[in-house]
């Protein structure tokens, strides 16, 4: 561990944590998180998987050279009133570690709009200002990120739809090495954010029916395949689906009944720690693709594993948000949908075949042969800058 910071709001009370697991060519990269119950060990584990998260995209003749891991969280209800308050405050208060060392963006509970608004209005510089100093030309980096924040793709911004392609692309990479067809195949995704809604839109265009999505409200769903542009169209701001919107033949459930619900894929694209050994047995998919940080339990996936579950790893199916940043910022795509759409679909499909591949042929987990990449990339790294990947500091 590089570095652990705890941070109290002296209005709420309420605790913040940024931890710095790696630095890459002095810097690293993660989101920010927040929800009630966010722990120092929950970012923790987050920091580390975006070392993970990283390191798997080291590929060569590519600009981007992967940066170390970090995350931050915000013990805070991101709904209750007062949110952009405490996320402010938070902002302001450990900008100098965002410069030094920190390039960061948004996650669970943190919208991207609320930071960039937030760090525009007080004058503190860029979510990314610890990456200045390892771009040669501003200029270029200011218009392919223009070009890239704001490009809309039938009604959502492309920043929002990148993760979600990816995770989709890994489904789909997972289905192929298993022989099954999409058009044969039906999804449930936990969670319709920005990574829960992209991967059900992106899953659907490829013929999958999504036939179940769990918000915080309930688990709407419907055998024969829910309308999901529709569904999108209609979202609020969290995610959540209005029932308004829903067919007659659409059902809404327990926002829990999607664990068991009849399936083929499970897509956790919500919270950390949803998939446990209480409830594993009730899962019937026979693929899990982790959208989500951190979803399933270690020992659940245990118990997924000796019955044939294949669960694809977050740090790889997740893993195009961050990269997509990078890619942007190094000039590896323009900025355009064509270009984002290639790299995202092609990079990640061909990174989940390999780990998948690698598993079936090694006799290991899908997950194991993940890390066993990563540690090699980290080494790579390690070697091709002269300098540690990570250093001892508590």
């Amino acid at each position: 561990m590089f570095m652990d910071i705890t941070w109290q709001d002296p209005v709420t009370g309420a605790a913040g944590y940024v931890v710095i697991d790696t630095l890459v060519r002095g810097t690293a990269s993660g989101g920010l998180r927040m929800r009630r119950g966010c722990t120092l060990e929950e970012v923790r584990g987050l920091a580390q998987g975006m070392t993970r998260k990283e390191a798997i995209h080291l590929r060569e003749g590519r600009h981007y050279v992967p940066v170390g891991g970090a995350k931050g969280g915000i013990d805070f209800d991101p709904r209750a009133p007062g949110a952009k308050d405490v996320l402010e405050r938070f902002l302001a208060d450990i900008n100098p570690i965002m410069h030094a060392y920190w390039a960061l963006g948004e996650d669970l509970g943190v919208r991207q709009d609320d930071i960039d608004e937030i760090l525009a209005r007080r004058e503190l510089g860029s979510g990314l200002s610890a990456v200045a100093k390892l771009v040669d030309d501003p200029a270029a980096v200011d218009a392919r990120a223009e070009e890239a924040f704001s490009t809309v793709v039938d009604g959502i911004s492309q920043d929002e739809l990148v993760g979600g392609l990816g995770v989709a692309t890994s489904v789909l990479a997972a289905l192929d090495e298993a022989g099954r067809e999409p058009s044969e195949s039906a999804a449930v995704i936990q969670g319709f954010g920005s990574m829960g809604g992209a991967t059900a839109r992106y899953l659907a265009e490829a013929g999958l029916r999504i036939v179940g999505i769990a918000d915080a409200d309930g688990f709407v769903n419907n055998p024969a395949g829910l309308d999901v542009e529709a569904l999108l169209t209609t979202r609020d701001h969290f995610g959540g689906i209005d029932r308004a919107s829903l067919r007659p033949d659409d059902h809404d459930g327990d926002r829990d009944d999607w664990l068991a619900a009849d399936a083929d894929v499970l897509v956790p694209a919500a919270v950390s720690y949803s998939i446990t050994p209480d409830n594993c047995d009730r899962i019937q998919a026979s693929l899990i693709v982790e959208a989500a940080n951190m979803p399933v339990v270690p020992t659940a996936e245990e118990r997924l594993l000796a019955r044939g579950v294949t669960v694809v790893p977050d740090f790889l199916a997740n893993s195009a948000t961050n990269a997509w940043w990078w890619w942007v910022t190094f000039g590896d795509v323009d900025g355009s949908w064509d270009d984002s759409r290639t790299i995202v679909t092609t990079t990640l499909r061909e990174l989940t075949t390999e780990v998948l591949a690698v598993a079936r042929d090694q006799g290991i987990s899908p997950r194991a042969a993940a890390q066993a990449k990563v540690d090699a990339n980290l080494d790579h790294l390690a070697d091709r800058t002269a300098a540690p990947a990570s250093a001892s500091e508590s």
